[in-house]
């Protein structure tokens, strides 16, 4: 498979809101941002319009739908009039068109619905009815845990234009091995892919003091720091051509970007997996 050009979008799950970090990403090259529906107390797609409205128009925005706003708590559906209702919402709210709308998390009413294949199908109609009426410029899907979503995916359902998954050394071989099950299911390739959470939701945790990731890429790759290494590598755990990634810090973003021109060692994250597989398959059921 061909290995992509890396893609960094700006990812708005923990962000601040503040404009500073909008146009510090524009500063840097950043032109893509992803944001979600229920970020921010449900709030997020507002915000941005209020810290950043004359920024947008110079950003691609991915937001996502699936949770809602429940009696006292956050609830989480694929009915199809919640989806479109959010959708509407959020062009309202954006005062924009979201270039890319993805299903936020579809496995978590799909573990208790009767009939999983047909839900999970009439929630991607949805979102394809949604982009040919103009209300996203296309549809994708975004998964925390793949592992149940393969098999419920056959040759008559609509496919998604992007797969957003969990990326990098932390992630199990489970998630792994669906998530590219789930890609050569709807012959997705990699720059069609995208990687979110590289650093397992904690650049500073202490993981990355004990493991080097450096390991993992070429020679070059050698003069970065770890969590530069640990950034780089995410690329490619698994293959992804675009990742999403957080930060109020633009010194921080510059430095994953610096990052960027290292190359990773594909037979070493061959091996890899391999031992993350053989390990898994000695654990106890």
């Amino acid at each position: 498979m061909r290995e992509p050009h890396p893609r960094v979008v700006l990812g708005l799950h923990r962000s601040r809101y503040e404009r500073r970090l909008l146009t510090s990403a524009l500063e840097l090259g950043i032109t893509a941002i992803d944001t979600s529906f229920n970020y921010r107390d449900f709030g997020a797609h507002r915000r941005l319009t209020e810290i950043g409205g004359d920024l947008l128009p110079r950003f691609t925005l991915s937001t996502k739908v699936g949770f809602f706003q429940g009696t006292g708590r956050v609830e989480h559906s694929l009915d199809p009039g919640r989806l479109r209702l959010a959708l509407e919402q959020s062009n309202r709210d954006l005062q924009r068109v979201p270039d890319l709308v993805f299903l936020h998390n579809p496995e978590r009413s799909l573990r208790e619905a009767p009939d999983a294949r047909d839900t999970l199908a009439q929630a991607c109609a949805t979102l394809d009815d949604a982009t040919a009426q103009g209300l996203c410029g296309s549809w994708g899907i975004s998964s925390w845990d793949p592992s149940s979503l393969p098999d419920l995916v056959d040759p008559t359902m609509l496919k998604p234009s992007v797969l957003m998954v969990r990326v990098g050394l932390l992630v199990g071989i489970r998630t792994l091995d669906s998530a590219d099950d789930l890609a050569t299911r709807w012959g997705l390739q990699a720059d069609s892919m995208w990687g979110m959470s590289p650093f397992g939701g904690d650049a500073r945790d202490p993981v990355w003091d004990m493991l080097d990731p450096r390991i993992f890429l070429r020679h070059q790759g050698s003069s970065l720091s770890r969590p530069q290494a640990a950034f780089r590598a995410a690329y490619h755990l698994p293959q992804v051509g675009t990742l999403a990634v957080g930060s109020d810090n633009p010194a921080h973003l510059r430095e994953l970007l610096d990052a960027l021109d290292s190359a990773a060692d594909e037979q070493v994250m061959l091996e890899y997996r391999d031992l993350l597989r053989d390990r898994a398959s000695r654990q106890p059921a």
